[in-house]
């Protein structure tokens, strides 16, 4: 088993796994721009196809963390839930403590067959990003410049948008970070200086929110998406470093995930009052995962530890690109190091070790 991890580990198998990411999300989101022309005709169709596309490369993280690390997620929360998570447009609200918790949430989505839906609320610069922010833009997720004038325009018009002739039976699912970055000491401690000229109770775990994307969304959301789900995670100390890294060497993290279900009726709807709403959310929030730190659990915090099984889609689908993309490609590498000249050889080794 130890020859078998360090073979996971070793930088030739990383590369190769990164290979075939890379080629195979090309392809996706060549399919995906090519989909474009069905926008302007048939926007439920579009929907459908994209979704599909996006589980091809989705479904790769999870992968990486399920069946190549072996990395697994526990679930505390209300049975009842679990089934109402896979027939109704939600919006997630997770701390943002770690560097893959949004991948921890990935495998739950995969495993109740509702990843095809996940959008995001972030950044701008995520657009950016090839591939998966590719991906994101043609599944219609929402970004944000960070400047309120027209942050506060697009939340509502994007979320509109999205609403508008969605397929029957297709849900989505938006992650929503209300702390707007990855937790660390120091944001929290400026964070903190905040609350305390707000008389706001003070964080330990947390940033403070930012509370008006979160009620423009919800305005956005015209009574048309039923509830919230409050996600709280953490990561045992037995498992691997929750990175990111740790995924791609094949080593194992195990998480943990605190989920409350919150229906949109109980949430008010006034700019101040949801404001508060949220702050006390995470003053909850904070609470649970202190409870994590002192007890290295959720258990015993009143919900039921629940066992969603994993499935074989996304080993499917990895085996398949393998097929597609890896194996043509390991021949043709072992052709072209046999019949071509010692130059080119060298050439192609530094390139590639470049």
């Amino acid at each position: 088993m130890s020859i078998y991890n360090e073979f996971k580990s070793l930088f030739i198998t990383v590369f190769f796994l990164a290979y075939i990411f890379i080629v195979s999300g090309l392809i996706v989101n060549f399919l995906q721009l090519c989909s474009c022309i069905l926008w302007p005709f048939n926007k439920p169709l579009y929907r459908k196809i994209n979704c599909g596309l996006a589980t091809l490369i989705w479904s790769q993280f999870t992968f990486y963390a399920q069946w190549w690390a072996n990395s697994d997620c526990v679930l505390y929360i209300d049975p009842v839930n679990v089934k109402l998570a896979s027939g109704e447009h939600i919006i997630c609200v997770m701390n943002h403590k770690y560097d893959i918790d949004w991948l921890m949430g990935w495998i739950i989505c995969q495993r109740l067959g509702i990843m095809h839906g996940s959008k995001i609320v972030g950044k701008q610069s995520l657009r950016l990003v090839p591939i998966v922010g590719w991906c994101w833009i043609f599944t219609e997720s929402i970004f944000l410049r960070r400047v309120w004038e027209s942050d506060k325009e697009t939340l509502v018009k994007d979320m509109r948008k999205v609403l508008d002739d969605y397929p029957k039976n297709y849900y989505f699912n938006f992650l929503m970070f209300c702390e707007g970055t990855r937790f660390t000491e120091k944001k929290r401690v400026e964070s903190m200086k905040v609350a305390e000229e707000k008389g706001l109770t003070e964080l330990k775990h947390h940033i403070l929110p930012r509370t008006k994307g979160f009620t423009l969304l919800l305005d956005g959301a015209e009574d048309k998406i039923a509830s919230v789900y409050d996600l709280t995670i953490g990561f045992r100390e037995e498992g691997a470093e929750p990175t990111l890294r740790s995924i791609l060497k094949g080593r194992a993290c195990k998480a943990e995930i605190f989920i409350r279900r919150i229906p949109i009726s109980n949430i008010p709807r006034g700019t101040e009052e949801c404001s508060n709403w949220i702050h006390h959310l995470y003053q909850e929030k904070d609470q649970v995962y202190e409870y994590f730190v002192q007890n290295g659990t959720f258990n015993g915090l009143g919900l039921q530890k629940v066992e969603v099984k994993r499935n074989y889609q996304d080993l499917i689908i990895e085996l398949v690109w393998v097929i597609i993309i890896g194996a043509p490609s390991i021949y043709y590498l072992f052709l072209f190091l046999l019949t071509s000249s010692f130059l080119a050889q060298l050439i192609f080794l530094s390139l590639t070790f470049a």
